[in-house]
């Protein structure tokens, strides 16, 4: 055990896609959630080939997938030493060994994703991005949660760059993020992806969206689609659609 894990604190088993998948991951501090569940939705069931999770966390999305579609092969990228370190115990605990590799290294400088062996040819990147740019809200005096909500140097576009370098020439990147990134995550797609998917995701019918899932494909010119609303509860409760998705029964529905 490393470290870091040594310091984490108390670390819960949790129970994800209807008990297909049992994470560990702290007790206190960013957890797993819907943005991670929703991710690895959005990627088809009969999946194959080889897909990276960038910034992984402790493997929530990843790991989703490789449960789901056993032909993938799938690489969690992430740079926190302690979710790495989570990531990699959860890999051994779901018994995916043989698809899932650990690549603990900074996604945004090419020398370490080099080192880490991340090669940049992958048929799928999908990833749940820092959600706030630098210097535009008060950050966390915890490194850990500062480092889940807030971008490094050059924000969204250099993570989505990032991560557009990892792709094959026919790759596609899937992103879950804020409606209010939508201009921002547009403008970093330009450069040599098209068939732009967005999906809004609702809580409730007729609320506004508060997330979207947007999908680009590397070397398409094909136009942007808008999909009709995901709606994730009805009164108090899930949806039909939300509730197979939280069981790893259904995908987002694109």
């Amino acid at each position: 055990m490393g470290e870091a894990l040594e310091d984490a604190g108390p670390l819960t088993r949790d129970a994800f896609f209807g008990g297909r998948l049992v994470l560990l991951q702290p007790a206190k501090g960013h957890r797993a959630g819907t943005d991670a569940v929703l991710l690895a939705a959005s990627v088809p069931a009969g999946f194959s080939g080889l897909v990276y999770d960038a910034g992984a966390g402790v493997g929530t999305a990843g790991l989703g997938v490789a449960g789901a579609c056993p032909a993938a092969r799938v690489g969690l990228v992430e740079n926190d030493l302690l979710s790495a370190e989570i990531a990699a115990q959860n890999i051994v605990l779901n018994r995916l060994s043989e698809r899932v590799v650990l690549h603990a290294c900074d996604l945004l400088d090419g020398a370490s994703r080099q080192a880490a062996g991340i090669l940049g040819r992958a048929d799928l990147v999908m990833t749940n991005p820092p959600f706030h740019e630098p210097g535009t809200v008060r950050e966390s005096p915890d490194p850990r949660r500062r480092a889940a909500h807030v971008g490094g140097e050059g924000g969204l576009a250099a993570w989505i760059s990032a991560c557009v370098s990892l792709l094959g020439p026919k790759g596609a990147l899937i992103v879950i993020h804020t409606v209010e990134a939508l201009p921002l995550l547009l403008r970093s797609l330009e450069r040599g992806l098209g068939a732009v998917t967005i999906l809004p995701i609702h809580t409730k019918a007729g609320a506004p969206a508060r997330r979207i899932l947007v999908r680009a494909v590397r070397g398409s010119r094909a136009p942007l689609a808008i999909m009709p609303g995901l709606v994730l509860q009805e009164g108090e409760k899930r949806t039909d659609l939300a509730e197979r998705i939280n069981r790893g029964e259904a995908g987002v529905g694109w």
